[in-house]
């Protein structure tokens, strides 16, 4: 229950802010770049700009949360809830304190940047299938059974691409990790950068420990993906 607060308050803006930036910044890139017109490189752009703006302005939540679930695994707890930990480390380690590991979240931002890539494309063939077969007749012609099976492989998509995407990028989450935990050794921080943290984890444990804790990662986001996607599309549908 402890982490529960920074977990429900980075999960909201987070996604908020991605969804919103990546269809904002597709559509003005697209009218701007290429003549109204979405192509591949036009969802890379979206998908970079939406990832960095949302691990710029998320970060400090994941750094508390990160303190928390260590401090909660400890034999002594150092912090009382959330606003008790971010206090101490602003006090600590100054306000940059909260961006630590931001530079393995932007690294991470790849991750979205793959995921929102696939999917386009998975949709785009998802398109072109149903029109093959249906033509040119509109969404409300479509019969109730289609209308699910078009929503179920296009929320299915969104898992096979975060799947995909978290496979390749899945590092990112360990070192980010490392990074925001900010263990001491021998009285100064044991991991201070991206690469510094990369050369040590694999000196230390080998090339392995960078898929540490993979397979829980991928039960929790890919059917996190679905659901979200899936949602995403009913609305955006219904709002139409």
């Amino acid at each position: 229950l402890l982490i529960l607060g920074p977990n429900l308050v980075g999960v909201i803006p987070a996604r908020s802010i991605n969804f919103f930036t990546y269809g904002t910044t597709k559509e003005i890139y697209s009218k701007t770049l290429n003549n109204g017109q979405e192509a591949v490189w036009i969802h890379l752009m979206a998908a970079a700009t939406a990832g960095w703006a949302t691990s710029t302005a998320t970060n400090p939540i994941w750094l508390v949360k990160t303190r928390l679930q260590l401090d909660k695994a400890g034999t002594t707890k150092k912090y009382k809830n959330s606003w008790d930990c971010l206090k101490n480390v602003v006090q600590k380690e100054g306000i940059l304190g909260l961006y630590k590991g931001l530079s393995a979240s932007y690294l991470g931002s790849v991750e979205g940047i793959l995921q929102w890539v696939l999917y386009e494309q998975m949709k785009h063939i998802i398109k072109q299938r149903s029109m093959e077969k249906f033509g040119n007749i509109s969404e409300v012609e479509k019969s109730t059974s289609d209308k699910i099976k078009e929503w179920c492989q296009r929320s299915g998509s969104a898992g096979l691409a975060k799947f995909v995407a978290s496979i390749i990028t899945y590092p990112h989450e360990v070192v980010r990790t490392r990074l925001r935990q900010a263990p001491l050794e021998n009285g100064k921080l044991k991991y201070t950068g991206l690469v510094q943290s990369i050369r040590v984890i694999i000196k230390e444990e080998g090339l392995a420990s960078m898929y540490g804790g993979l397979t829980p990662h991928l039960l929790r986001t890919v059917p996190n993906s679905i659901i979200m996607f899936g949602t995403w599309e009913l609305v955006i549908r219904l709002l139409s």
